[in-house]
């Protein structure tokens, strides 16, 4: 038993001794990555509420939401959706998306790819991309726009109007007509 419990402890020793060495086993470093590229913060299926004097303005919806703070923005993506409220708290307006950007410093909202804004008059606006300025809560484009409402459709390049799409203009119009035109064309 004794000759036993030695040749066991040999064995433990000698598999110790041999199992350490000086060389230290580093790991690989991907040289390619950099460290900046990623997001302070990140979240899914997420709600922002934008807010002033304790009112809401509106809500952001993003599928994924990543924040840079370095770069001060926030990446949106899978499916954006916000919705605009007037002074008194009241859903005027709906913005949707496939992805986004809200620029940190100034909380403009860059929508972009299948955008598409409606309001609570049925006033319904197109475009590939579009900004919501923060400041004077005003959305503009410098693309093509289509504009239907139940009065007129409009199309061309170009575009303001207030988040309600009450008071709206298109700078280069490329096509209009007017509901009767759009009945007898049907």
């Amino acid at each position: 038993m004794r000759q036993s419990i030695i040749s066991f402890l040999l064995i433990i020793t000698a598999i110790y001794l041999f199992g350490c060495s000086e060389d230290k086993v580093q790991p690989s470093v991907n040289s390619t990555f950099k460290n900046k590229e990623l997001p302070t913060q990140e979240s899914w299926n997420s709600t922002v509420f934008f807010t002033d004097s304790g009112k809401t303005k509106a809500v952001l919806i993003s599928g994924h939401l990543r924040m840079f703070t370095m770069a001060r923005e926030t990446l949106l993506d899978s499916n954006i959706r916000v919705n605009f409220f007037n002074p008194l708290e009241v859903q005027t307006t709906v913005l949707t998306s496939k992805r986004g950007r809200v620029d940190d410093v100034t909380q403009n909202l860059y929508a972009m790819d299948s955008v598409v804004v409606v309001n609570d008059s049925g006033v319904t606006i197109t475009t590939q991309e579009l900004m919501w300025r923060n400041k004077d809560r005003k959305i503009v484009s410098d693309r093509f726009v289509t504009i239907v409402s139940p009065n007129e459709r409009i199309e061309g390049y170009g575009f303001e109007s207030d988040q309600s799409l009450r008071n709206y203009v298109i700078y280069k119009i490329t096509y209009i007509t007017t509901k009767e035109n759009l009945n007898t064309s049907k």
